[in-house]
């Protein structure tokens, strides 16, 4: 139940997140702004991990699965900010939402049961999510882009291997070591990839402070969710982490107007009833 808790915290940090990912990739560059973004989380994480972290108990095996899910994190990261940039809320989010089936069967792979109740409880959350956009008005939206579909599957697959991998990286070694190697991994990759671009600059003062908040909520969500491999049952969080993107086509809604119907509404009350399952 601890692990579901962490995961639904994580999921409305997250959900804020993205709709703010959906604003700055309008703005500004998708390389600079996650460059800032990521350095932001990884100060805070570092300041937390050199004060608190257990750094004797870090193991080489935990070190590595961390450098590793950390580079898958700032690629599935980097296909997020791409599919926001190409298409609407109402589309990418649901996509990128479809990771708890992968996070459960790797799951059931390493061994932990996985029965059908389970099953169908993602089958709730993922369908519920999903509804949202296949019941949306085409009015109001941009336009759907197959390109955009592409890029939030790739985040789906990169955030299951990335949380699957880094609840591993805990388990092996004490989790803030593990996070801030995960964050430093991370910025290192993205460093790299905006100078090979020659995009390695700063972003417009005006998205600063948003980009700033990013990077704090991003922090704490991937820390819940990593930090989670040390209860029983981590791919609950995992699971439930993805309402990420049920907040934010809700905060869509509220906040870029853009509509939801009854239909859409009868769809929350599924994935949260799934949801619910999985926390007994």
């Amino acid at each position: 139940m601890h692990s579901l808790f962490l995961g639904l915290a994580a999921a409305l940090a997250w959900g804020i997140h993205d709709l703010c990912v959906r604003v700055v990739s309008q703005r500004t560059g998708i390389l600079p702004a996650m460059l800032v973004v990521f350095a932001t989380g990884a100060i805070l994480v570092a300041a937390t991990a050199l004060a608190l972290g257990n750094w004797q108990a870090i193991t080489y095996t935990a070190a590595w699965l961390a450098g590793l899910s950390g580079g898958i994190f700032a690629l599935a990261s980097y296909a997020l900010y791409r599919a926001f940039a190409l298409g609407p809320v109402k589309l990418v989010a649901p996509l990128v939402s479809a990771y708890p089936v992968l996070s459960l069967g790797m799951a059931m792979l390493q061994g932990q049961p996985v029965g059908p109740g389970h099953w169908l409880a993602v089958a709730a959350v993922v369908g519920g999510v999903g509804c949202i956009a296949v019941f949306a008005k085409d009015g109001g939206s941009s336009p759907v882009s197959l390109q955009a579909a592409v890029w939030g599957l790739a985040g789906a697959i990169g955030f299951a291997l990335t949380f699957a991998i880094g609840q591993s990286a805990t388990q092996a070694g004490a989790e803030l070591p593990v996070l801030i190697v995960t964050r430093v991994t991370a910025v290192l990759i993205l460093l790299g990839l905006a100078l090979l671009a020659r995009a390695a600059r700063l972003p417009s003062r005006e998205v600063l402070p948003l980009l700033v908040l990013m990077g704090a909520l991003d922090a704490v969500a991937l820390g819940l969710v990593i930090y989670s491999g040390t209860l029983p049952r981590p791919e609950f969080a995992s699971v439930s982490a993805s309402l990420f993107g049920l907040v934010t086509v809700i905060l869509a809604w509220l906040i870029l107007r853009e509509s939801m119907n009854r239909t859409q509404w009868i769809s929350v009350a599924i994935t949260f009833g799934g949801i619910a399952y999985l926390g007994f």
